[in-house]
Parts: structure tokens; sequence; C-alpha cells
């Protein structure tokens, strides 16, 4: 039988060697219609990217991305709604990914966030990966949550 690191049983082994990780993401707009992107301190690339992050075990995806949200940039979200799901297949990975709008500041709380800045459609970051700037303008087009 193969190994992977840490198992000690078969049953463990099958844990890990067919595990799906499941994350929740967002693209939040403030009220003008900016979006935040946050320049994370170990992200490949840029560091550029939508906020999100994983779920621990037995949490839902919302809850997640309210955690993650608070945990790394002391934020809270409103007007909250699915926008789009995918997978990959390396990593094993679905993504979850919500459209909201901000309600508060964004400051970076713990050493992974370098930056939280919001940006506007024409200004986005060098390095922002090509599938978060298509959900990014897709979003916008769609109307950015601008029911006032």
């Amino acid at each position: 039988m193969a190994t992977v690191a840490g198992a000690t049983s078969a049953l463990e082994y099958a844990r890990h060697a067919f595990a799906i990780h499941v994350t929740a993401g967002a693209i939040v707009f403030n009220d003008e219609r900016q979006v935040l992107l946050l320049k994370h301190r170990f992200r490949a690339g840029s560091g550029w990217g939508l906020p999100g992050g994983f779920l621990e075990a037995g949490e839902q995806p919302l809850d997640a991305l309210r955690r993650e949200l608070r945990e790394e940039i002391g934020m809270e979200i409103k007007d909250v709604e699915v926008f789009a799901a995918r997978s990959f297949r390396k990593p094993q990975q679905v993504e979850v990914l919500f459209l909201c709008r901000a309600n508060g500041s964004a400051e970076p709380q713990d050493m992974e966030i370098e930056r939280a800045e919001w940006f506007s459609l024409n200004s986005l970051p060098e390095g922002l990966p090509k599938d978060q700037r298509l959900f990014v303008e897709r979003a916008a087009a769609d109307g950015a949550k601008g029911r006032d």
C-alpha cells in the first residue's frame, strides 16, 4: 500500500489520499462598486487574489467565508449570494464563490495578509489570476449588487 505522510491506518490513508478540500471565496464590492482584493504573503505569483479560505470540519461555506474575513481583515459582509462553484483536479478542491457587499472596512488582522485594497475594474492589479479577473468582471457586469 502506498503511504501518505501521517497516516497510521488504512482508514487514515483513505481520508488523506482521497480528500477533497472545500474552500469559500468572495467577490466583495463596496458602495463605490470597487472590488476588494487581498495581497497574501504566501500566495504564488503577485500575491493578489480574492478573499477566502478553507472550510474547517463541519463548517458550511458561508460560515467559513465569514470566519475567514473576520480573521484576516476584520470585515463583515451583507447581501450575500452564491455566485459560482467550481472544482479543480490539482489540488483536489471544490470552491464556492460568493458575491456580496462590504459591511465595514478591511484592515489586515494577521501576518498572512500584507494588504487589503479596493480596486475599480479598470485598475485591477497586474498578476491577479486570470480566472479571478474574469469572475470579477462577470460580477460587475451582473450589477455588482447595485440594488439600492
